[in-house]
């Protein structure tokens, strides 16, 4: 076989699954950034606000029950993509362990919530309302992500794409209806979002189930197992929960007025722009980097991680150079923030390249302690010295400060890369029933 008739037997099928993702998945994440950018229209600047700092605070409770936990069906089944019972005792195991973890996390996570709203005067009924769809919502995104990788790992792609089709371009279509009838408000928002998160999970359940065919077993031996992977990752996942909507809570919490609020959440909408191609990675990435042939990983990983690169930074020098076209986006409400575009474009464009890199590496196990914590350490520094020089209750200090906290957590990643090709991936066994 010629060398050129073997490199197109290797690209056609990735190529395939690229053109795959970016026609079914891109029409799922247009809808929901086009949801997400007409509630910025279309809503007052006040209730904005709240639908920001609900979904925001959502996404990171749901990080936290997570911990990269589910990330670790991947590498842990690993070939075995047949043997189903193996995939139904790990998918057991990861659900009780997330169970556990829902017990304890959730009514910290109601008073965190309280008391970092509690400058905002949104009134103890509101407040109330806003947990109890937070507490339900983060439940079934956990649902999504565990049942999820089910589908992506038995290659039932299409079914994980066409739930997310149907979830957003429903709840988009119900979004208009209610404009069009003039009955758009704050509920309205909030409960088709959260009705589209509940449809999505009890799809990815219902079909994981069917492809399984048998019930798992949580075992104690996997438990472990999945624990031990995970571990490593959780200091800094749970680390990530809160950066990731670190310039939001701090708006929150230290910010003079509700404009701010929506002005952060606004602008963090933009951002969502990158999550579209971020979602290839544990669809695309992690599989394909999780069977690779060690020889040709190092050559490989370079060249992806360049090619992301380049287009995640060219995406952000467009926001500096032309923040009109963004501006226009979010809306009049929102013309004056031509420099804190840039600054949000630019801390996603960051945070996008070491999401795509640590997915490679947790797919290689390039899992270690030292990582998380060098992580952590360093960034805690960094933003100590940010509370202490600046004052954090105006959106652009705010947005400063999160792309230096950004450019600290990839210079880790980078060195935590470097060290899992000299010195190897975490040893580990694998169950094989």
């Amino acid at each position: 076989m010629s060398q050129l008739e073997r490199a197109k037997r290797f690209l056609v099928p990735k190529l395939r699954q690229v053109l795959q993702f970016l026609m079914k998945q891109g029409i799922a994440v247009a809808g929901n950034l086009l949801y997400g950018l007409l509630c910025v229209r279309l809503l007052p600047v006040s209730d904005y606000a709240k639908f920001a700092v609900l979904f925001g605070y959502m996404s990171s409770i749901s990080v936290l029950l997570d911990t990269g936990v589910t990330s670790t069906l991947a590498p842990l089944v690993g070939e075995q993509i047949d043997n189903l019972q193996l995939i139904a005792n790990y998918v057991a195991s990861i659900r009780r362990i997330i169970s556990r973890v829902y017990l304890v996390l959730a009514p910290i996570a109601a008073v965190v919530f309280i008391f970092l709203v509690q400058k905002q005067h949104w009134g103890a009924l509101v407040v109330a309302q806003m947990i109890v769809v937070l507490l339900i919502t983060a439940w079934f995104v956990r649902v999504s992500s565990t049942y999820g990788a089910v589908l992506v790992i038995r290659r039932d792609r299409s079914s994980y794409y066409r739930a997310q089709m149907m979830g957003s371009l429903g709840s988009l279509t119900l979004l208009a209806i209610f404009w069009a009838f003039h009955a758009l408000n704050i509920y309205a928002a909030i409960l088709l979002n959260v009705c589209q998160i509940l449809f999505i999970a009890i799809t990815y359940y219902l079909r994981a189930r069917k492809l399984l065919g048998q019930k798992g077993l949580a075992t104690v031996q996997q438990e472990k197992a999945i624990v031990r992977l995970a571990l490593p990752n959780v200091p800094g996942a749970a680390f990530y929960a809160i950066q990731g909507q670190i310039t939001l809570m701090l708006i929150t919490a230290f910010g003079h007025s509700t404009s701010s609020v929506a002005n952060i959440g606004a602008l963090n909408r933009l951002s969502q722009i990158l999550v579209f191609f971020s979602q290839m990675n544990p669809i695309l990435v992690e599989p394909f980097f999780a069977k690779l042939q060690a020889s040709r990983l190092k050559r490989t990983y370079l060249v992806a991680v360049f090619i992301v690169t380049v287009f995640a930074f060219g995406f952000s020098a467009l926001a500096f150079l032309f923040p009109e076209i963004f501006l226009w986006i979010l809306g009049p409400h929102y013309s004056e923030l031509r420099v804190e575009v840039g600054l949000v474009v630019l801390g996603s464009a960051i945070r996008f390249v070491d999401g795509f890199m640590w997915m490679i590496h947790s797919s290689r196990r390039f899992v270690y302690w030292w990582n998380s914590l060098a992580n952590i350490i360093c960034t805690i520094l960094v933003q100590a010295a940010f509370l202490w020089k600046f004052d954090l209750s105006t959106v652009r200090s705010v947005l400063i400060f999160n792309v230096a906290s950004a450019i600290v957590s990839i210079l880790i990643t980078i060195s935590c890369g470097v060290y899992g090709f000299w010195f190897g991936p975490q040893k580990m066994e694998r169950a094989t029933v």
